[in-house]
C-alpha cells in the first residue's frame, strides 16, 4: 500500500482529491480503473485541546495527593 498526503478540493457540490503522478506511476493506476482509498483525517494538536469536558473538578495536585494517600 502506498501512503501519501494531499489536500481536498471543491469540485461542484463534491470534494475531490488529486493523486500525485508519482503514486499513479508507482501503483500503476490507469484511467477508468476502480481503486480503494482508505480515508483518514489529519487532526492537528491545537484542535484536540478543549475537546473533552473536564472529567474531574480536582486539580492535578489533588489527584496526585489522592493517589499517594492510597499507598
Amino acid at each position: 500500500m502506498t501512503e501519501f498526503e494531499t489536500k481536498t478540493k471543491k469540485w461542484g457540490s463534491s470534494i475531490g482529491v488529486v493523486l500525485p503522478k508519482k503514486v499513479v506511476d508507482e501503483v500503476g493506476i490507469k484511467p477508468n480503473e476502480t481503486i480503494v482509498i482508505d480515508v483518514k483525517k489529519v487532526v492537528k494538536v491545537k484542535d484536540v485541546f478543549g475537546m473533552f469536558p473536564r472529567l474531574s473538578k480536582k486539580t492535578a495536585q489533588q489527584i496526585k495527593d489522592d493517589m499517594r494517600a492510597g499507598w
